[in-house]
């Protein structure tokens, strides 16, 4: 009975220990728009540029304070690549995101955190981006070794970009997939719960959004996204195309 009862247990954890992710395995710290819940090491940093329509150029900067704290900020605006007068963001954008719960061969890490920054255009009528920031957040993630690393990822968020009067707490899922050791695939829905209001400049599909991902060498990554798949905007039903350059190292 003994013996039967040992098989048993082995069989139920058969599957987290063939799919469950080696949390040592770095982490995606960010799907195309949404936080993870992944983080920067201690010691490390990041440095991101990101291309979008019409000229537009977004850099910055985030730190790995603590092993769970990670500290950032970022600037950009409109017309810096191209003619005419620079239209740059309101401010500069803080982001903070604490790890709260490690990640586990059962259970998905859990982290909370801050974003003020946006993405796209700043609306000055409205006081919101294009896209609006996460805002206060929380997101969970949970990886599997399945073939290369696979990554399920789902957050909840309210952004403090209000004045369209649609306030509600909005939600995202996505994952992603490594193709081999440089290369990723990653997808992303973003509800867009607050913003699908009579004022809001989404028109209530939700954000669709994909990238592909590509580690040129160990510290360098080069990222190609496709955003608003599903055409979920008042003023066009087009997607937009971006291009990242992130650059990670350690202190």
């Amino acid at each position: 009975m003994y013996g039967k009862m040992r098989v048993l247990l082995t069989l139920l954890a058969l599957p987290a220990a063939l799919y469950a992710q080696d949390i040592a395995i770095s982490e995606q710290r960010t799907l195309i728009n949404r936080p993870t819940a992944g983080s920067l090491e201690r010691g490390s940093y990041d440095i991101e540029l990101r291309m979008y329509p019409g000229g537009g150029l977004l850099g910055g900067i985030a730190v790995g304070l603590t092993e769970r704290i990670t500290f950032g900020t970022s600037f950009g605006g409109l017309n810096i690549i191209g003619e005419g007068e620079v239209i740059w963001n309101p401010k500069p954008e803080a982001n903070i995101k604490y790890r709260l719960m490690e990640e586990s061969y059962t259970a998905p890490a859990l982290s909370i955190g801050y974003s003020g920054q946006g993405f796209g255009k700043w609306d000055e009528e409205l006081k919101r981006y294009q896209i609006k920031s996460a805002g206060v957040y929380a997101a969970l993630s949970k990886n599997y070794s399945m073939v290369g690393n696979l990554g399920f990822h789902a957050g909840v968020n309210l952004s403090l970009e209000k004045d369209d009067g649609d306030e509600d707490i909005n939600l995202w899922i996505g994952f992603d997939k490594s193709i081999n050791e440089e290369i990723s695939f990653l997808g992303e829905y973003d509800f867009a719960l607050n913003d699908n209001s009579s004022k809001s400049l989404g028109s209530g599909d939700g954000y669709l959004n994909a990238a592909l991902r590509w580690a040129f060498v160990e510290e360098l990554i080069i990222e190609l996204n496709v955003n608003n798949l599903l055409g979920n905007r008042e003023d066009t039903d087009a997607s937009s195309r971006e291009l990242k350059i992130i650059y990670v190292e350690f202190f």
